[in-house]
């Protein structure tokens, strides 16, 4: 790969004022999904203490950080081919980087991991598993069975018509840190880029155009390389997942304090000060000072290795996560283990993780029958009621397809996107649980 076509594409960069990635990060951040990510979970699902991180807050520190991570990046590959400095800037490099990492969640369900479990778990063992299975290709099939919020982010950022935001190549592909579909003959477990998918079916031709006009590596018919920049957006939510979600948990209560200033110390090593971390007077301070330091620290060691690997990196020989192989990696492997331990797995995380499990589930339990009979041309009177709680949008889609699997991912758009609150309010609804007006 070279870098004069990954950072052009299909788009090329004529405003130097606000260039297109700068309009890519604008698009993002004023646009629905995104803002929805007030109320979604991230760690701790519907936090009473304004301190806790949602998927928003999460979001913009990851963009943040991915910025930082670009344009330093940026430095130092203009430096390294200075031919490039007639048509790319440091900015350019930042901005593809924030842009892609704001956007890093935007396709995750209400309640995260538990809620992309329930969706799954609804298609793959679920009441209609074998009336819409028998309806569907493998291919078709395999994105049901998996729901993934990387491919589902995908597929929002290109949705036809006025909801796509129509994103600039260079940002999409470094969104993409999974370049293949769900689906694939042989997959190549020793690379990072392959771990999961990142697009649907119905998005397949939109990933291999940009895939054609970037000259991403390509790998078989279905695999592809990695972006390069799609390295620093994955390592800036690693930064931000590992270092924030420890401040929140000794916060909260979860993580001593001791416990939480030595994983800190372990990262920064001789740059942390005992002396001078006793002079400052709340528990919280210290922590968000280390926090601080710590992320500095992370962003500079990958940086370093990015720069160290760029040849390997353009020749796909490199295809690893930045934060397994960084100096700190071993401190931030005693980071994860112990947010896993005593965060991740708190009884509050895990109730309310298991209640959103329901609700989505719950959700698709009552909603999924009547978009298969309006398909099909048949709803009974229970069905045409249901159907008509979709958002209108939602309705003229699945009206205007013939295609079951573009009416479950009309669906899936429609229940993927709602909020924490809204999914429950929703589900305590349509269950009589409670009635509108409070009752």
């Amino acid at each position: 790969m070279n870098w004069t076509s990954l950072l052009t594409g299909a788009t090329p960069n004529t405003d130097h004022n606000r260039t297109v990635f700068d309009r890519d990060f604008d698009r993002i951040i004023f646009s629905d999904p995104f803002r929805r990510l007030q109320d979604k979970t991230q760690v701790h699902p519907l936090p009473e203490q304004d301190f806790v991180h949602t998927r928003l807050t999460h979001s913009l520190e990851v963009s943040s950080v991915g910025r930082s991570l670009g344009r330093e990046v940026g430095t130092k590959v203009l430096e390294k081919h200075p031919e490039l400095k007639d048509q790319f800037s440091r900015h350019d490099f930042g901005a593809i980087v924030a842009a892609a990492a704001l956007a890093h969640d935007i396709g995750n369900p209400p309640f995260g991991h538990s809620g992309e479990e329930a969706i799954s778990a609804f298609f793959k063992d679920g009441p209609l598993t074998d009336r819409l299975q028998g309806q569907l290709s493998e291919e078709d099939w395999a994105d049901l069975i998996s729901f993934e919020g990387n491919a589902q982010g995908f597929r929002l950022l290109n949705k036809t018509g006025h909801e796509g935001l129509k994103l600039s190549e260079p940002t999409l592909a470094a969104f993409t840190k999974y370049p293949r579909p769900s689906k694939i003959v042989t997959p190549d477990k020793s690379r990072r880029s392959q771990k999961k998918f990142g697009y649907y079916q119905s998005e397949k031709d939109t990933f291999q155009l940009l895939a054609t006009d970037l000259e991403l590596l390509q790998f078989s018919e279905t695999q592809w390389g990695r972006h390069p920049l799609a390295f620093l957006v994955e390592a800036a939510d690693d930064i931000c997942y590992h270092i924030i979600d420890l401040e929140d948990g000794c916060n909260l209560g979860l993580v001593s304090l001791e416990e939480t200033v030595s994983l800190y110390a372990s990262i920064l090593g001789d740059k942390f000060s005992a002396e001078k971390l006793a002079k400052i007077q709340t528990a919280k301070q210290k922590v968000g000072v280390l926090r601080a330091m710590c992320i500095s620290e992370l962003i500079t060691q990958c940086v370093d290795y990015f720069m160290q690997e760029e040849a390997n990196l353009l020749s796909g020989d490199f295809d690893q996560s930045l934060a397994d192989v960084i100096p700190g990696a071993e401190a931030l492997s005693k980071i994860i283990k112990v947010s896993i331990d005593k965060i991740y797995r708190s009884r509050t995380v895990l109730e309310t993780e298991a209640a959103g499990y329901e609700v989505l589930y719950g959700l698709l339990e009552v909603f999924t029958l009547p978009v298969v009979e309006t398909l099909e041309g048949n709803p009974t009177h229970r069905s045409k009621t249901f159907f008509r709680l979709l958002p209108k949008e939602t309705q003229i889609e699945i009206k205007g397809t013939d295609s079951l699997y573009q009416a479950m991912r009309s669906l899936l758009d429609f229940i993927s996107i709602m909020t924490d609150s809204s999914a429950i309010s929703l589900f305590r609804k349509v269950r009589g649980i409670s009635l509108p007006g409070g009752r």
